[in-house]
């Protein structure tokens, strides 16, 4: 309790949701008026809005001052809020004017009226606008400051790129998780009954597909008896493309979430991806197969080896393509149990392709 109160009333806001209760109201009623108030604001909006995660430190100037006067505020100051880069400029009513970048107030006259300073191209948020839009327009625009104003244009506060930096560290964790079929409530010490529920829906998933592969591997049961090698040597395909899949799925996910691929750009990217995994095929076939050949003597079961990591490869490489646009166009999270439903794609298609190709050519 001793350590919260002396928070900061925006930080103590911004760990609200990760305390009880009791405790939250107990830290609250210790903290003066004006910092109650602050954090009362801070715990105003959800924890996936702008609001959430600005700040109420900036430094505003009226627009009737000129450059001289600005630059003697400052100095009055004496100390900077962290992360400031520009002032903001007010009229008499709160209501943001613009910015003008501290670079270009240096370099101004100090006669010349401030708002012939102001930037033409300010972005602004709303409180309530999306946090992960936010951060989006902080990495396309290289913002370090941007102020965030309500309904009336007025300025409310102000977001930093130190917490913009939190949120795209969260959605990155989260996508993570998701990747694996986790959702954002898994933690690391959480209760294991809440854990192990949390897991339930995508290992039953998991298992079910396990034994679709299982009951293709079933299939080949003769193939596998006449010859143990491929018993031996079907892992070595199943898990080059899954590997495969998974560094382009990582790709796809990646470009969803910072809105680089369009509908357009779609088809391009198949290609690319056809093409890459061919090439990577071709290469790590062929070693694959001179590794077949020298451990079986075979040059027969180095070829099918070659063949099947060839067309493994690039079945993986259109399915991590696939699998996240898919999820994507229905209105999922690309990141969902992606990795569990390419897991199933190519180690199906890697024993059946390997198995098939052996049970043609080798038998």
């Amino acid at each position: 309790m001793k350590l919260l109160v002396t928070l900061d009333p925006e930080d103590l806001g911004y760990v609200a949701e990760s305390l009880p209760a009791e405790v939250l109201a107990e830290a609250s009623r210790a903290l003066d008026l004006g910092d109650r108030s602050v954090f009362e604001d801070a715990i105003l909006y959800e924890d996936d809005c702008v609001g959430h995660y600005m700040t109420r430190e900036w430094v505003a100037v009226p627009e009737t001052h000129t450059v001289q006067q600005a630059l003697a505020d400052l100095r009055a100051r004496g100390e900077l809020p962290p992360q400031t880069d520009r002032l903001f400029i007010l009229d008499a009513r709160h209501v943001l004017r613009g910015t003008v970048p501290l670079h270009v107030l240096l370099l101004r006259d100090p006669s010349s009226p401030l708002v012939a300073a102001m930037s033409d191209d300010t972005i602004s948020f709303s409180p309530r606008q999306d946090a992960s839009e936010a951060a989006r327009a902080f990495e396309r625009y290289d913002l370090i400051s941007a102020p965030v104003v309500d309904d009336r244009g007025k300025l409310v506060g102000r977001l930093t790129v130190d917490t913009v930096m939190d949120v795209l560290r969260d959605e990155s964790s989260l996508r993570a998780l998701k990747r694996a079929g986790l959702s954002r409530d898994e933690d690391l010490f959480a209760a294991p009954w809440a854990s192990a529920r949390n897991r339930w829906p995508w290992l039953g998933v998991n298992l079910v597909t396990a034994f679709v592969a299982s009951r293709v591997i079933g299939q080949f049961e003769g193939a596998i008896q006449e010859l143990a090698a491929l018993a031996a040597l079907m892992p070595i395909v199943a898990s080059i493309g899954g590997n495969t899949g998974n560094q382009t799925m990582a790709l796809v996910i990646r470009a969803l979430a910072v809105d680089r691929i369009q509908p357009v750009g779609a088809r391009r990217l198949v290609k690319k991806e056809l093409a890459v995994s061919l090439l990577n095929g071709s290469v790590w076939g062929l070693l694959v197969g001179l590794f077949a050949l020298v451990l079986y003597s075979s040059v027969a079961l180095g070829a099918v080896m070659s063949t099947a990591v060839v067309l493994n490869l690039v079945v993986a490489g259109l399915s991590g393509v696939a699998i996240p646009l898919g999820l994507h166009a229905a209105g999922r999270d690309p990141a969902h149990g992606s990795s569990v439903l390419l897991t199933f794609i190519t180690d199906a298609m890697g024993f059946f392709l390997f198995l098939g190709l052996a049970s043609v050519f080798l038998l």
